[in-house]
């Protein structure tokens, strides 16, 4: 029963302080402002129903992507995809939800898993907790050298860990090192939840946490990627492919 709930649930452990504060904050505001007077209860009262909602939208939100949506099956990623992958790279950051599912949607090939996390980029408290409750299943490699040669993969996927690369420079040196490894003509899918209005009605400020479509579009003109396709996964979460020039 409670695997029909498994992203939820992620998401309220792995952010669990701020929910508790986002809680705490509620309810201290809506008590504040039983004993204000009109004019100062009604900004407080705002404030408290405001949070409630991100609370409440952020975790509705949550549960429709990551446990009801066709996300995480990858039913919608063989169409995004020029042509079946012969080999195949999956980068994350610990966290990774779609290495057992890419074997069944290309049995022919050969997939390589690698966990790029880095605590000097990668500083959110989130990621560490999440790493705490989560069996690791690859080896942390250094991003910026890919332990591997030049041209070997016709594709690379990398779903909701880039965002976690804050700094430009880093998220336009690990897609440069990505279409290295990559042959002429081979695809990276990066999959993120972008700082839009969909996002911002789901996760309240939270949404600032993501960078937009611009910042995107801009980290692969600095690697040399040129974009092939866009397209959505529900209205939270956009997919980039990003292909290295022939």
């Amino acid at each position: 029963m409670l695997s029909a709930y498994k992203g939820l649930l992620q998401i309220l452990t792995y952010n669990r302080p701020f929910y508790i504060r986002a809680c705490i904050g509620a309810t201290a505001a809506l008590v504040t402002a039983l004993y204000l007077p009109p004019l100062f209860r009604v900004p407080l009262l705002a404030a408290a129903g405001a949070g409630a909602f991100w609370m409440c939208s952020s975790l509705a939100v949550s549960h429709y992507v990551y446990d009801k949506s066709p996300l995480y099956s990858l039913s919608w990623l063989p169409a995004c995809l020029s042509q079946p992958p012969a080999r195949w790279l999956n980068l994350h950051n610990g966290l990774d939800e779609i290495n057992s599912t890419l074997p069944s949607l290309f049995p022919n090939a050969q997939g390589q898993l690698l966990d790029i996390f880095d605590p000097s980029e990668m500083s959110e408290p989130s990621i560490n907790r999440a790493r705490q409750l989560t069996q690791i299943t690859a080896d942390p490699v250094d991003w910026r050298a890919l332990p591997l040669p030049d041209g070997t993969f016709d594709a690379a996927f990398i779903l909701f860990t880039a965002h976690e690369l804050r700094r430009h420079q880093a998220r336009a040196q690990l897609f440069g090192e990505i279409k290295r490894v990559l042959r002429a003509g081979g695809e990276l899918v990066l999959v993120e939840h972008l700082c839009d209005f969909p996002n911002f009605l789901a996760f309240g400020p939270g949404f600032l946490h993501f960078f937009s479509k611009k910042t995107w579009l801009k980290a692969a003109n600095a690697a040399g990627l040129c974009v092939r396709l866009q397209r959505t996964v529900t209205p939270f979460v956009h997919v980039f492919v990003l292909e290295k020039p022939q």
